[in-house]
């Protein structure tokens, strides 16, 4: 169901606030939306709520019920909280993962992890509060390695697992990498992409780089270039400001995103999407740490980010300028709060889920 595209226009969200943390950092950031709606003319929100992930696994049978599936193809977009319980698993004993499975029900083939320093927040990287990081990761989602999941095969003496790449896939990727560096063009940044592989190695990725040289023909004004997944990793650690966009294997991207958010302050503040050419999925890159799970010590500003990430797809997706106005206040609003001393209990600081969404609903006005 697909909202209008008029000035005035009212989404609906299906909203899965998950397990553990994930229920707490869903609400300040359905609160910040809703501070978002009272003050941004021509734009609504409509929410709904339903359970998906290991507490509705245990209590169902099903990690999401075909009513909950539904709501998500219904909806304009779907806000994901963390899924999944370290002591709650399937009988082949791997995870609960409701977001995975969305991925290949709505056949959400990107995987957008952005990169972006926030003023204010600690890097590991010399340099970074200098030079800035700011870059966005694209992992191909529903194929690559994990096209296997579920389907591997285990003897006494071996076991395999099967990488997968399609055509229509790779170049549905690759597309949506160029379009995203323009947009990033326009904005100001480099508008250069990055094609990263094992082509040394293997011969499908051979076969996506020459997909990849005929795909980039038709965006002559977006810079590109190869690079392998080993030397990136390492160039990551050494220049991540040179990146821009980056384009990548399912689980070769599995990795490096882990990579980029630790580049940026962790995982707390590393928003993420998964998004197919009609629906899209977004969430925190963390996961559920039910360590922390009820005691207020989560840090929502991932899930405010990627609140933020929703806003700015779905005025793409519906030429929508308040939806996109909206994404830029809710980025400024948390690098306005960060940058006024908000320091979360992950840098050593007293700073919890309150606090930190206070400041940023603060900063909002």
């Amino acid at each position: 169901m697909s909202a209008s595209t008029s000035a005035n226009s009212s989404f609906h969200i299906a909203v899965l606030p998950g397990d553990g943390i994930g229920h707490e950092v869903t609400a300040p950031a359905l609160d910040v939306l809703r501070r978002i709606e009272q003050t941004t003319p021509g734009l609504g929100f409509r929410f709904t709520e339903a359970p998906a992930g290991a507490e509705e696994y245990q209590a169902t049978g099903k990690s999401m019920s075909e009513q909950t599936i539904k709501l998500c193809g219904d909806a304009d977009a779907i806000f994901l909280g963390a899924c999944g319980l370290p002591s709650v698993r399937y009988p082949d004993n791997t995870e609960i993962m409701p977001q995975v499975e969305l991925r290949f029900i709505y056949d959400l083939y990107a995987g957008v992890r952005p990169a972006r320093l926030i003023p204010g927040v600690p890097s590991p990287i010399v340099g970074a509060d200098k030079h800035g990081i700011d870059f966005v990761l694209v992992r191909e989602s529903t194929e690559g390695l994990f096209a296997s999941m579920g389907k591997g095969i285990t003897t006494h003496d071996e076991a395999r697992e099967t990488l997968v790449v399609t055509r229509k896939t790779t170049e549905r990727l690759f597309d949506f990498c160029l379009r995203l560096a323009q947009r990033r063009q326009k904005r100001g940044k480099p508008g250069r992409l990055t094609l990263v592989d094992k082509a040394n190695v293997f011969k499908a990725f051979n076969w996506q780089r020459d997909i990849f040289n005929a795909r980039k023909a038709a965006f002559a004004d977006v810079k590109t270039d190869m690079l392998y997944v080993d030397a990136c990793a390492a160039m990551m650690v050494k220049k991540p400001w040179d990146f821009d966009v980056m384009v990548m294997e399912n689980m070769f991207g599995d990795i490096l995103s882990d990579l980029a958010a630790g580049l940026i302050g962790g995982l707390g503040i590393a928003p993420s999407a998964d998004i197919g050419d009609t629906h899209a999925v977004f969430q925190p890159c963390h996961g559920t740490a039910p360590d922390i799970m009820g005691q207020g010590k989560a840090n929502p500003t991932a899930m405010i980010l990627s609140a933020a990430m929703m806003l700015d797809w779905l005025a793409d997706k519906h030429d929508h300028q308040p939806a996109a106005d909206a994404a830029l206040r809710i980025e400024q609003a948390v690098d306005k709060a960060y940058a006024s001393g908000l320091k979360p209990m992950e840098y050593g600081g007293q700073d919890g889920t309150a606090a930190i969404s206070k400041a940023v609903m603060t900063a909002l006005g």
